[in-house]
């Protein structure tokens, strides 16, 4: 298999966005992929950079087997498009702040992160950011949803 890159984004890189890059990386790691495929997360507002995720994502995580204490918060730049293969978005304002650092032939890298979930209405991942710890649990169902047919399609096309 050719390395892949996965970049997911949310709007602060504290919630969403780091829940998907330690569920993708537990997943792809549990399939014997992590030296094929590079997964990292950032946000697209400067917020929380060098901040852990929210401790309600962390506990939540860490209740599935998830740990996300060693992520740190960054902001996504326009280099991101050089250097990955998927920029997965959770929302359509991140995927229009996103679709605005890619150059017409990097757009096709840019993704709604729900678009390779199966049996799912949603289509964006909500920000439980200012609900109750509730709403971590239902954005880890659609994430871990999410990752798999994320994992089926990069391993299709590969």
């Amino acid at each position: 298999m050719n390395p892949t890159s996965v970049l997911f984004v949310c709007l602060g890189n504290i919630c969403r966005s780091p829940t998907a890059e330690g569920v993708f990386h537990s997943l792809v790691a549990s399939q014997g992929l992590a030296e094929s495929i590079h997964i990292d997360s950032a946000g697209t507002s400067n917020w929380h950079i060098g901040e852990r995720p929210d401790p309600r994502a962390i506990e939540a995580a860490s209740k599935r087997g998830i740990d996300l204490t060693n992520l740190r918060g960054r902001q996504a730049i326009a280099r991101d498009f050089a250097q990955f293969d998927y920029v997965i978005a959770m929302d359509h304002e991140n995927y229009s702040n996103l679709s605005r650092l890619a150059t017409p032939d990097q757009q096709a890298k840019l993704h709604l992160f729900l678009e390779f979930a199966e049996g799912v209405s949603e289509v964006e991942v909500p920000d439980p950011y200012f609900g109750s710890a509730g709403g971590f649990p239902h954005v880890l169902d659609l994430i871990e949803n999410a990752s798999q047919g994320l994992l089926k399609h990069i391993l299709a096309k590969a």
